[in-house]
């Protein structure tokens, strides 16, 4: 059985997690997520941004880096809660664009962040789930979680705009975008499979469109 390695992206409240959760299942995958509970710095980031986003960015780039390669050498087919490009390209581009991070401490980042990633292999494919902002904070919203209650629309707005910039360009893989709002794979057994199955043909080669839902 060929091993593949799969890397989820998408704007806060897209659903990625809900998505490695339920392909991991059905495949039989591993999964790896996101670090919240034992981030050492995250309490600190949403009370003082501009002095703990630096230390933020730099941990995550250590846990993802530590996961993304503990997921390629494991001999099993691999689906990963956001990928480690999104940490740079997209929230510390954000935190230097919002004053959070200044240029040097960005610089020093940056080159870090390409000197981790230079050696690592490929995913064999990146999904990409896309929704609508409106849809995005209305989700937020409803799951409430204390540390979130700062997100703002143009906070995600801003997001929204870096990811369309950087996929643009993104060429280390197949990348399949799907619309999250329309295609319910949460709470539709039908969807769940559409999903599944655009995901293993675009593995195996086959010709496939993006899910734009509805």
């Amino acid at each position: 059985m060929t091993k593949h390695l799969v890397v989820v992206a998408g704007n806060i409240g897209v659903g990625k997690t809900s998505l490695t959760e339920r392909m991991g299942d059905r495949l039989g995958w591993r999964t790896d997520f996101e670090s919240v509970a034992d981030n050492p710095y995250l309490s600190e980031f949403y009370d003082d941004m501009r002095k703990w986003s630096f230390h933020l960015q730099v941990f995550f780039l250590g846990h993802r880096a530590e996961q993304y390669l503990e997921a390629a050498n494991d001999p099993r087919s691999a689906i990963l809660d956001r990928s480690i490009f999104e940490d740079n390209y997209i929230f510390a581009r954000a935190l230097h664009h919002l004053n959070n991070i200044n240029e040097r401490d960005y610089q020093s980042y940056r080159r870090l962040f390409n000197l981790v990633v230079e050696g690592m292999p490929r995913p064999d494919l990146l999904v990409y789930l896309k929704a609508p902002v409106d849809v995005l904070m209305e989700r937020i919203e409803r799951r409430a979680r204390g540390m979130e209650t700062g997100i703002t629309t143009e906070y995600l707005s801003l997001l929204d705009s870096f990811y369309d910039e950087w996929l643009a360009n993104f060429d280390l893989c197949p990348v399949l975008t799907i619309r999250t709002d329309d295609l319910d794979y949460v709470n539709q057994p039908k969807a769940l499979e559409i999903v599944t199955e655009r995901i293993t043909d675009k593995l195996s080669g086959k010709e496939t469109v993006d899910l734009r839902g509805k």
